[in-house]
């Protein structure tokens, strides 16, 4: 599948929910302080101000965030080929970041609360040199998708036949049988060289 997969409008629509989230929140922390000032007897003039403010906020959130917003979602796309799953993203400065199948060693399908409301998701992709510890130690993310579910098991199966041994691994925890059979020959090598030395 070379031919190149965009994120879905949702994406885009998941953006300008999270910025009306923000505003909302913004506007009903105003409110609260608004309510304590006016309750407190405190001075009205301050208030008018916070309002102000919040507002001023608010506008240039929209203002500037959401072209940004936009642009970076026309920008973004994705292209699977047979060996690398290919990032292309940026706005001013374009960037292709190539992620090769023998460096994969999992995928992770990540549906946010705005993801799952919109019905689209995200495939994080996680390489042999990134521990993963928090959601920014991924290589690479397929974010936007609406056939999440197929591409993630398309993915899997392609680095499965490229790492045969790893999928048994993972799938069966208690039972290691390379990881013992290599431990073996190491101990055994180890005797070899103390046998040899003399010690």
């Amino acid at each position: 599948m070379e031919n190149p997969l965009k994120p879905d409008r949702k994406y885009l629509i998941k953006g300008i929910w999270i910025f009306v989230t923000i505003s909302a929140l913004l506007a009903l922390l105003t409110a609260i302080t608004h309510l304590i000032i006016y309750l407190a007897e405190g001075d009205m003039r301050a208030a008018e101000i916070l309002w102000i403010v919040c507002l001023a906020i608010i506008g240039a959130m929209w203002v500037i965030a959401y072209p940004i917003l936009y642009l970076w979602y026309k920008n973004l796309e994705y292209r699977v080929y047979e060996d690398r799953v290919s990032i292309h993203k940026g706005i001013l400065t374009k960037t292709q970041q190539n992620i090769p199948f023998r460096a994969i060693t999992d995928f992770a399908l990540v549906r946010t609360l705005y993801d799952r409301f919109l019905g689209i998701g995200s495939i994080k992709i996680q390489t042999a040199g990134k521990h993963v510890s928090s959601s920014s130690q991924y290589e690479g993310n397929l974010a936007g998708l609406i056939n999440y579910d197929q591409l993630h098991n398309e993915l899997r199966e392609k680095v499965k036949k490229l790492h045969p041994v790893s999928e048994t691994v993972t799938t069966r925890e208690g039972e290691k049988p390379a990881d013992t059979q290599v431990w073996q020959e190491i101990l055994k090598e180890l005797r070899e060289i103390r046998k040899n030395t003399g010690r």
